[in-house]
């Protein structure tokens, strides 16, 4: 699943609007329904509803990862603010 996780890392970035980043995970559902249906996996099969858990995981690790690049980004500025201020 790492794979599956860097190639949505990939597909996105922090500079994204967050609808953009959305959209770009409705395509990632998307293909993993087609490969799902490709596969013949009947609706109440189990693997199903595991691959979607797995899916959905991986965007909530992501924007999380996304959330802490900002935050740091953030605090990178306030400091870099609040030494600019402190110099003679």
């Amino acid at each position: 699943m790492s794979e599956f996780s860097d190639l949505i890392a990939r597909a996105v970035n922090p500079a994204m609007s967050r609808a953009e980043r959305e959209t770009v995970y409705g395509v990632v559902k998307q293909a993993v329904e087609r490969l799902q249906a490709r596969d013949g996996l009947p609706p109440d099969d189990p693997r199903i509803a595991l691959q979607q858990h797995l899916v959905e995981e991986t965007i909530r690790d992501v924007e999380a990862d996304i959330a802490r690049f900002v935050s740091f980004e953030k605090l990178e500025r306030a400091h870099s603010v609040q030494m600019a201020a402190e110099r003679p």
